[in-house]
């Protein structure tokens, strides 16, 4: 492919509404163009990455034993009623009407659509397991939709979804996603963790998230410091350890705090640790109050406490419900004398003569003590996990934090959609059986602008070989010149035979133009063809990723540059 021939409008600076790195590089770079908030063309740099991903999502997918198919991005309404989601799903779901004022919506998932397919067309055990995907665009209606491909509305993604007879042959097609993913990411040339998850508004019993580590990643994901335990912070469980004040109970003592609230304020004024002040927050769980309390140096994990409720919603009380349940404005509720469920946190447990917030207006109370001042319902993990923490699988690791984007998720469904929309099968002996469910996603841009996050320097994209637009491009310094031309053209000839995708930078522009460019779009490797060299029989063989410049004979950097790349694609 010739650059002069070539669609790459390329720009120097970065537009204003660009806020990470690879919204920035990707709008620079002349790979993604928007339309509107959250929505983008792919122009052909960035269909080219895309594409590559998709390849290498296809082949893995089908070595697992899945088959492609392709659904409808429209989905009727009926099948979302039908599994319950229709009025739980959310604004996400952007819902429509036909000319005959039939409801649809824009699949943001496929449960419905495909668990449709599955019980119309399979009849009996012997048609299990099925595993069947679709790369195909999704629309979620993001109330902020940013960062690019990051968070979009509208994107590509691989789903696919399993079918069993039972939890243990379920559990079997899981692992062969698990892996599948893996191999996935790896080919990707992606740094990368798998961590357990919650499963969300997808449901089931459990779910792995797969994690491009990033320093701008929106996510928080802890990992063990000594074994393989890995979880995003929503599921990262924090161990329980026994850990037992055995000061002798204080009296109780009440102290004025005036217009002193949250809890760096009340430790300041009390001349107190944070970790002797314990937080009282009120929640409504599917409209009842519950007070969560924990330590004042944690922080609530509100997906641990929404599973440990089991309900389906869990929010902050409004300041009027925080008035009426402890009698006192925001800042000053404390758990004793309430009338209400009480659940704490593990850690507050082994504490003794700490302090709360005392139910009036500028008042806290000192020196209180669990039985002797109040009790509490029940005691759970519902805190966020913090760096030194114990690790929750083993005697020897402490928790690490780290920052990733994620790329994949997988879950566990089980019969969540199936019984709901009643797809059954005849075992051996003929009787009706539901069917066990999986489901398995992939964000195809997304994964291209994580790889970029992680992959980029001052200058532009680092893309690693397997999923870079070309990747080598040869660099014309003079293409006026015939010998420069000539020499260009042949390198560029023999490569593309031997299966190398090289882009020819034969425009008229200054070295330094081209140079700058060729960093931008991240071509892995960069052939330079200038007169100084080339009357010795030499060019410049330059690796995008390091920076190593070798001055080569022709022949021997073009074998580097085919090694090079035969190495990369066969990992």
């Amino acid at each position: 492919m010739r650059y002069s021939q070539y669609f790459i409008p390329t720009v120097k600076e970065s537009p204003a509404d660009a806020e990470v790195i690879s919204h920035k590089l990707m709008l620079r770079s002349g790979m993604i163009r928007k339309v509107a908030a959250g929505i983008y063309n792919y122009l052909p740099l960035g269909l080219r990455t895309i594409r590559k991903v998709e390849q290498i999502i296809r082949e893995e997918m089908n070595r697992s034993g899945a088959m492609e198919i392709l659904m409808p991005m429209s989905t009727p309404a009926e099948l979302w009623q039908e599994s319950g989601r229709w009025e739980k799903y959310g604004k996400e779901l952007l819902r429509f009407k036909d000319r005959k004022d039939a409801e649809f919506c824009m699949g943001p998932t496929h449960e419905e659509t495909v668990t449709d397919i599955i019980r119309r067309e399979v009849r009996s055990y012997r048609q299990l397991p099925l595993n069947l995907y679709q790369v195909q665009t999704k629309f979620r209606d993001e109330i902020r939709p940013r960062f690019g491909l990051m968070r979009g509305r509208e994107f590509i993604m691989k789903d696919a979804y399993s079918f069993d007879v039972d939890s243990a042959a379920a559990d079997i097609s899981y692992d062969k996603m698990y892996n599948a993913y893996r191999r996935i990411f790896q080919r990707c040339g992606l740094n990368f963790r798998a961590v357990e998850a919650d499963t969300g508004s997808i449901g089931g019993s459990s779910s792995h998230e797969f994690m491009v580590l990033a320093d701008s990643g929106e996510d928080a994901i802890v990992s063990c410091s000594a074994c393989d335990y890995a979880a995003n912070m929503e599921k990262a469980e924090a161990r329980q350890v026994q850990v037992t004040d055995h000061a002798e109970p204080r009296p109780l003592e009440r102290v004025a705090t005036p217009e002193k609230r949250n809890i760096q304020e009340v430790s300041a004024f009390l001349d107190a640790a944070t970790s002797s002040v314990v937080k009282s927050l009120v929640f409504l769980a599917d409209d009842e109050p519950v007070l969560a309390l924990l330590r004042g140096d944690h922080d609530l994990n509100e997906i641990k406490l929404k599973n440990l409720l089991r309900c389906e919603s869990l929010e902050l009380a409004p300041d009027a419900i925080v008035e009426k349940v402890t009698g006192a404005p925001v800042g000053f509720a404390g758990p004793v004398g309430l009338k209400v469920r009480i659940v704490a946190d593990h850690t507050v447990a082994g504490m003794k003569n700490f302090i709360v917030g005392g139910n009036e207006k500028d008042l806290h109370l000192k020196n209180v003590n669990l039985g002797r001042d109040f009790s509490v319902n029940l005691f759970a993990d519902i805190r966020n996990v913090v760096p030194g923490d114990s690790c929750p699988r083993c005697s020897d690791g402490v928790m690490e934090i780290w920052r990733g984007i994620e790329v994949g998720h997988v879950f566990k469904l089980g019969t969540k959609y199936s019984e709901s929309m009643k797809a059954t099968y005849l075992d051996a002996a003929g009787k009706e059986q539901i069917i066990f469910m999986g489901c398995y996603g992939i964000g195809v841009g997304r994964s291209v602008a994580a790889c970029i996050e992680q992959n980029h320097d001052a200058d532009g994209i680092i893309f690693p070989i397997p999923i870079a637009p070309f990747h080598c491009i040869i660099s014309a310094l003079n293409p006026k010149d015939e010998s420069v031309m000539g020499a260009a053209e042949q390198i560029y000839t023999e490569l593309t035979n031997a299966g190398v995708e090289t882009l020819l930078d034969d425009r008229d522009e200054r070295p330094g133009s081209k140079f700058k460019d060729a960093d931008l779009i991240g071509i892995p490797l960069r052939i330079v063809v200038g007169n100084k060299n080339l009357v010795n029989g030499n060019v410049e063989l330059k690796q995008r990723r390091g920076g190593e410049v070798e001055l080569l004979p022709i022949a021997d950097a073009m074998a580097k540059v085919r090694q090079t790349v035969v190495e990369a694609l066969a990992q």
